[in-house]
Formats: C-alpha cells, structure tokens, sequence
C-alpha cells in the first residue's frame, strides 16, 4: 500500500493506494498523522477510492487513525470505498463508528457542517 497527501480547503486528503494490509504502513500512517496534527491540521479524510483489498489489520489501521485524530480534536472520515470495503465496514459494524461518504468532495464539504 502506499498513500500520498494532499489538501483541499479546510482539511488534507489522504489517498491510500493498492492493498490496505496494516504493518509498516501503519507506522508510517501513523507518523503522517502526527506530523499534520503538529502543523494544526487535524481534519482528515482517507480516500480509498484505489483501494483493492482490505484485511484486519488495515481496518485496525482506520481506526488508530481515527482515534489519533480525535484525540487531537480532529476527525477523520472515509470516502469512495469499493462495495467489498464497505460490506467489510458493515459486518465488523466499524460503518457505524466512521463517517463515510460517497465521494471525497461530500467528505471534504462535511467539514464545513460543524
């Protein structure tokens, strides 16, 4: 898996690309994150719109994020997950804890509904 970062408006997109495994990707998620968090920038919206495959340990990935960014007072939301991801967000009952979207623009816009 890889992800790049870029921003748009009120918050900075994180596009993850290929297999969402967890591992030495988390770390460096993980890492990314608190360097935004240490630049003020603590909206985040995950776009997995090039996203393949997602196993356990991708899903426990989210979620550290998720709380990361809580925890500094921020949020994280998800958008453009394929209909596998999301029925894998469904059955663990995680579509519940994350704010998801359809698209990464109804993501970035929910930021501003605050």
């Amino acid at each position: 898996m890889s992800f790049n970062v870029s921003e748009r408006y009120n918050c900075v997109v994180i596009g993850f690309k290929g297999n969402v495994m967890g591992g030495p990707d988390a770390v460096n998620l993980n890492e990314q994150l608190h360097e935004l968090i240490e630049q003020g920038k603590k909206n985040v919206v995950v776009d997995l719109s090039k996203v393949k495959f997602m196993n356990s340990s991708g899903l426990g990935m989210l979620i550290g994020a998720l709380t990361t960014m809580r925890k500094a007072g921020g949020d994280l939301r998800i958008c453009n997950a394929a209909d596998k991801i999301e029925s894998l967000l469904i059955v663990t009952k995680l579509i519940t804890v994350f704010k998801h979207y359809k698209s990464l623009d109804e993501a970035i816009a929910s930021f501003e509904e605050k």
